[in-house]
């Protein structure tokens, strides 16, 4: 399946300041798979080394972890000649060697011409939490994510689709109404299915959503065994109860991570550590309000006023329970979920096109859901789950700060109103 990922890898390949890669990411985002079809069709051979299922490979980095000793070593390991250039090393499940994420200092300084990605699900939380000596300045980093709605349509075969969509995002265009009613179907089913590639395959080869769903538990199953693997003892049950609580907290009206939710009397300093464990292991983000529309956003936020989005749609409505049909068909009995869900899903879209999103809430309560920087311009976007086109809490925005335009997000077809671009959810990618 068609991953963007793979243009990046290509780009570091061919770059001239290249330098090892590591390749991060929640578990089951398709990591391996996108690292080994790169290494297939671009490299002459590739060299493989996963730290969980071969735990003897530890011992190969225990003394010298320099390129001249390692590489004779883990040719033989590979049963293949690793050759500058022309051989793709991969390190899988790094974070269980912390020798192993050093040594690529070495490469980088040493011998450059070796080519190396590692990759890990809890790599964040390993090196913020363990006594890892990070290769700082020595190494790229990127965080993969599971397929975004661009993705997902590719892999159900609407690559022309996707073109016109695009099109009509840069022209303000609508679609015809044929082509957006099956985009709206098509966002549907990306919300029950998500964007795992294992959930899409099941799905494009049987569209059956009992086996999607079945696959979809066993991964959060494996999310709850992490939580208690690769956890501090005292954590792994507020860990475990703010996971299972994030479905709550996004079917209240205001979607803002309230503690109290959680336990009666509960209080920042005894959820922070889970909170920020969920974070590094890549299965939820926080996004945090912003007191003033000033550059640079980050500047202005308030630590202590957050909203927490699952990394998944998929995910998301599995832990919900909701039923294929509820989405499908958007039935009342989620009215509550809805804005929540739909506030998840756009989060995951910008957060895939490298945005850090953050929401706005003036002193009168007239919230925003999302600021982003666009360019070089702060821009506001309004999301709906449906066509409400209603929109005060963004008028008084744009009164107060006069941004260039704002986005309203919804079911509604592509246009352009007093200067508020109007995007279907569906093309939430394109932004």
């Amino acid at each position: 399946m068609y991953r963007k990922i793979m243009k990046y890898l290509e780009m570091w390949k061919n770059s001239p300041y290249r330098k090892p890669l590591i390749l991060q990411g929640a578990r089951q985002v398709g990591k391996t798979y996108s690292i080994l079809e790169f290494g297939r069709t671009h490299y002459e051979n590739v060299a493989y080394f996963n730290f969980e299922t071969n735990p003897d490979l530890n011992r190969t980095f225990d003394g010298d972890i320099s390129p001249n000793y390692l590489i004779p070593i883990l040719s033989h390991i590979a049963g293949t000649t690793i050759i500058r250039k022309k051989t793709l090393i991969v390190f899988d499940e790094v974070q269980l060697c912390e020798r192993a994420l050093t040594s690529l200092k070495y490469f980088c300084e040493m011998d450059n011409d070796y080519h190396i990605i590692v990759a890990g699900s809890l790599l964040g939380v390993a090196v913020n939490r363990a006594t890892f000596s990070f290769p700082v300045g020595k190494v790229e980093r990127k965080t993969m994510y599971p397929m975004d709605m661009e993705e997902f349509m590719i892999a159900n075969g609407e690559e022309d689709l996707v073109q016109k969509i695009k099109e009509s995002f840069d022209t303000n265009t609508p679609l015809p109404y044929a082509l957006h009613q099956g985009a709206l179907q098509l966002y549907k089913q990306y919300l029950i299915v998500g964007g795992m590639p294992q959930c899409v395959r099941q799905f494009i080869e049987n569209k059956d959503y009992i086996l999607v769903r079945h696959n979809q538990d066993d991964i959060l199953m494996d999310y709850l065994d992490d939580m208690s693997k690769y956890n501090n003892l005292n954590e792994i049950k507020k860990t475990r109860l703010t996971y299972d609580n994030i479905t709550v907290q996004l079917s209240k009206k205001n979607t803002r991570f309230q503690y109290k939710l959680l336990k009666k009397g509960a209080r920042a300093s005894e959820f922070e550590n889970a909170i920020e464990w969920l974070c590094l292991s890549g299965i939820v983000s926080q996004v945090y309000r912003v007191e003033t529309i000033k550059k640079p956003l980050d500047n202005y936020r308030d630590i202590d006023d957050f909203k927490i989005y699952i990394s998944d749609l998929g995910l998301l409505c599995a832990k919900k329970g909701l039923l294929a049909n509820d989405i499908l068909y958007m039935v009342d009995d989620i009215n509550d979920f809805k804005g929540g869900m739909v506030e998840n899903y756009v989060n995951l879209q910008l957060t895939i096109n490298e945005y850090r999103t953050y929401y706005y809430r003036s002193k009168r309560g007239a919230e925003i859901d999302f600021i982003i920087q666009r360019g070089s311009d702060l821009i506001p976007i309004e999301v709906k789950s449906a066509d409400n086109t209603k929109s005060k809490s963004l008028n008084t925005y744009i009164d107060k700060y006069h941004p260039a335009y704002a986005i309203k997000i919804s079911t509604k077809n592509f246009g352009l109103n007093d200067n508020k671009k109007i995007v279907p959810l569906y093309a939430t990618f394109c932004i």
